[in-house]
């Protein structure tokens, strides 16, 4: 995400280490066009996949996320990387490539952020339960399913990949209660882009 974990949220152990650097990859921030723009199926597996994806973990454990998808770091590529378990074990990741939902089960309705949203929260409705079809970095398929924050998460980064961020198709209610930081948001990227120029 999504996803921006809780406020209580813990970084796994050597993350700790890890915060006080900057991050690996560089986390892209609304409105940054590459997070409104659909991203490519990857072709190729090999080292530099591999590379990216380990890069990926490392960039969203420094920035205390749950998963992160290729788009928030400025890689237009279907790719993403999630750990929803409890003090993130290594165990728990999970590498998705070129996912695609398979099936979707009942709803849930909660609180949701998003890495590429600093602070940020709203309500928003998701499948309480998801199983997607997807390759590891060797290229061979696998589903896995998910249910609760894992189901959220999922879809969450599914679709960042299909150039969605987490406030579209929010309840007006909730999104009225981010107008204007989103609008503050937009004026931040303006300002910090021009003077790139």
């Amino acid at each position: 995400m999504m996803a921006q974990a809780s406020p209580d949220f813990k970084p796994k152990p050597d993350a700790a280490t890890l915060a006080a650097e900057d991050p690996v990859l560089e986390l892209r921030k609304y409105p940054d066009p590459v997070l409104m723009a659909p991203a490519q199926p990857v072709t190729e597996f090999g080292p530099a996949l591999k590379r990216l994806v380990a890069d990926m973990f490392e960039t969203m454990y420094q920035e205390r996320g749950v998963g992160l998808a290729a788009p928030q770091v400025g890689v237009s590529q279907r790719i993403l990387v999630l750990n929803c378990a409890e003090k993130q074990p290594p165990e728990g990741e999970l590498a998705l490539i070129n996912p695609e939902i398979v099936a979707t089960e009942g709803e849930q309705y909660g609180d949701e952020g998003c890495l590429s949203f600093p602070g940020m929260y709203a309500k928003k409705r998701r499948p309480r339960k998801v199983t997607m079809r997807a390759q590891n970095t060797e290229g061979e398929w696998f589903e896995v399913t998910g249910e609760g924050l894992l189901a959220r998460a999922l879809v969450h980064e599914l679709d960042h990949l299909n150039g969605r961020v987490f406030v579209q198709d929010l309840e007006l209610v909730e999104f009225i209660k981010l107008r204007k930081e989103l609008e503050q948001m937009k004026r931040e990227w303006k300002r910090e882009h021009a003077r790139a120029r």
